[in-house]
Parts: structure tokens; sequence; C-alpha cells
């Protein structure tokens, strides 16, 4: 193992895990591809219908099932040496399971495993109660370590230095689906082996927060959402947003509530502080917006946590109690969202830090207006 690997996939965390599958009365964690595999091993499986199950016990060894085709990727990508078993297809590779974690009546299962995967452990472990293993590994996600925090920043600063070159792509005449080309283009310059999300949405598609990029010609003086992220090659996220004005003068409306949104993840971002709870951050940013007259047309939660997942704990959402600690990473991103005419969005991923918070996109939230 590479120093780099052993700093962000340390050999402790599957011995975090036993420990906490203890405690919470797991005899053991059965673990699809996905963002708990790679916490604990370093390894980006892939998922496909062929069964891929990491297979820790509370007390015992921690075996990786992986199809044969893919052993040699495994080999590479196990950061900490699990032990690796492999299955041929046409084998039935269920048998394996019952033989990594004998005896166990409570297992932990991904929660985002393949109903048809959790239908063969059911009948593999027939005995076995199944829960959901995010209940216990969540706590150990949730505060990341020195090294994730530092993968996170170098993620951030790729994704910021995509928005820096907007003013190339985003222009009157083009379509957001050209642009979105672009950008996901730059994106993989910068570093990302994934693009997960390319959001150009231009005047009113600019109003739905979760929009795209469709064939609409932009226009002169269109606000323009652009929200983008993506994984970095060691498997930690950039997520970053910023709106601009394509060409010309903006709607008046529209600079009146900009003015707003940006007091509003000022700050809620100032507001980030360990004890603090997401729910009072989101109450931060909700309240001004709220104040100035557009309350229902902030349509979203404040913030989400973001590692090897773009979106896990913690939430900064009403009712999110439990106090910020040190180490947690999350989203500050307000919007205001007039339909049938416009949007407007600015995001940061933050850190809550032992003296306060800080910004991993360090670009100004200022409204761009690109000539």
């Amino acid at each position: 193992m590479d120093a780099a690997a052993a700093d962000l996939y340390p050999p402790s965390r599957l011995d975090a895990a036993r420990r906490a599958a203890a405690d919470a009365g797991l005899d053991a964690l059965l673990l699809g591809p996905g963002a708990d595999l790679r916490y604990l091993t370093g390894y980006p499986a892939l998922s496909t219908e062929r069964l891929t199950l990491l297979v820790v016990p509370a007390d015992g060894e921690a075996t990786l099932i992986v199809p044969r085709l893919e052993r040699p990727a495994a080999e590479a990508g196990n950061a900490v040496g699990v032990r690796i078993v492999d299955h041929d297809d046409g084998t039935d590779p269920y048998p394996l399971v019952a033989q990594a974690a004998p005896g166990a009546r409570t297992v932990g299962l991904s929660n985002r495993m393949w109903a048809e995967q959790v239908l063969g452990l059911r009948d593999a472990l027939p005995d076995a109660r199944q829960r959901l293993a995010g209940d216990v590994l969540s706590g150990l996600r949730i505060r990341k370590s020195p090294a994730e925090v530092a993968a996170l920043r170098r993620a951030g600063a790729a994704i910021d230095a995509v928005h820096e070159r907007m003013g190339e792509w985003l222009r009157p005449g083009r379509t957001e689906q050209e642009v979105a080309a672009d950008i996901a283009a730059a994106m993989r310059g910068t570093g990302h082996v994934t693009v997960d999300f390319v959001i150009v949405g231009s005047g009113p598609n600019g109003a739905s927060p979760h929009h795209g990029a469709s064939d609409r010609v932009i226009g002169p003086g269109d606000p323009v959402v652009v929200d983008i992220g993506g994984s970095m090659a060691d498997g930690y996220r950039s997520d970053c947003t910023r709106t601009y004005v394509a060409g010309g003068a903006p709607p008046d409306d529209f600079l009146a509530y900009y003015d707003v949104l940006e007091q509003a993840q000022r700050a809620a971002v100032a507001a980030v502080r360990p004890g603090t709870s997401g729910a009072e951050v989101d109450a931060v940013a909700r309240d001004i917006i709220a104040a100035a007259g557009y309350g229902p047309r902030f349509l979203h939660r404040t913030g989400h946590g973001i590692g090897l997942d773009g979106h896990e704990e913690p939430y900064v959402v009403a009712g999110s109690t439990d106090p910020l600690q040190a180490g947690m990473a999350f989203s500050i991103e307000p919007g205001i969202y007039v339909e049938g005419r416009h949007g407007a969005r600015i995001e940061d991923i933050v850190v809550c830090a032992d003296d306060g918070v800080e910004r991993l996109n360090t670009l100004p939230t200022g409204l761009v207006v690109l000539s």
C-alpha cells in the first residue's frame, strides 16, 4: 500500500467497523459496491449483476467476494489487503457468504444494495435478520479525517478551476447542452474521473433545481445556474454551484433576489461551527430569504454531506438537530427559484473546523456577468 492510500484508506477502519457492528448488535456487515465498501477497503468495485460483496464479521477476518474476471482489479484496488475469494460465472456465489459469516444471525446490508442481491442473501442466510449497515457506518464516515479533508480540498480546487473558465463556453446563442459538453470535458481535464452531473439551467430552466441541460438556446441577459460535480481518482467528490449572466443586462427582479441569496449563503457559511446543528444553519439561510419575501421560492434543504458519496450525512435541514462536529463536510447551497422566469443558487462545500468553518470552494459568490 502506498503512503497516500494508507492515509486515505487506513486498515484501522476495518477494526472500527467491527467494533461498531458489534456495538449495534450485528454479527456481520455485508456490503455491496458503493461508498461503504470503498471506505473500508479502497476498492472502487463495479456494480453489476455479478455478486461483489465485502463480508465484515464483528469478530473475524473480512472477506471480499468478487467475480473471478474482476479479481485483478480487486487486488489492485484493495488498499487494505483484505482476503479475496472469487467465483466463476455460472456458479452460485452465495454459499461463499455463508462461509465468510458462519452462524450470523443479524447482518447489516448496504443501504442501496440491489433487491436481487438482498433476496439472494436472504436465501443464503435464512436465519439471519437483515438490517441497514448505514445505521452503523454513517457514524464512522460522517467525520472526515485530515486525509479525507485534503482529498475534498483537492476536489474543490479542481471544480473551482472549471468554474473559472465559464466565460470560454457560456454565451448567448449556444445551447445548454453545448455548454454542458464543454464543462464535462474540462472537468475530466482537472482530474475528475467521473462527471456525476452538469446542470446548466438558463432562463426559466434555472427555476428547476435539478434541471440538467437541454437544447434551449441561451439568450442575452439570461441568468444561468451552473451546478457541477464529479469524482476524483481517489473517490472523493466535488460539488459547486455558481449563477451567471450570459452577456447582456439581467432582469431587475433577478438582481433584487440575487443580493438576498448571496447574503443568505454567506450568513449560513459563517454560522457553521461545532455545536451548532444543521437545522440552525438551515434556519439562518431560510430566515434571510423569507424576510425578503422569497421564502416559498427556496425549495430545498440548505445542504448535504459529501465525501465518497455526493449526498451523505450530515444534512443541513430542518429537523437535523444533532450538533455539528469538527471534520464534518457538507454543502451550503440556498437557492431562489421563480417558476417560468429564472432562478439562482450559490453552493460551496465547507468543513466544520475546531474554530469555525473552512470553505473548500474559494471562488467569489457574487453574480458573474459574462461579456
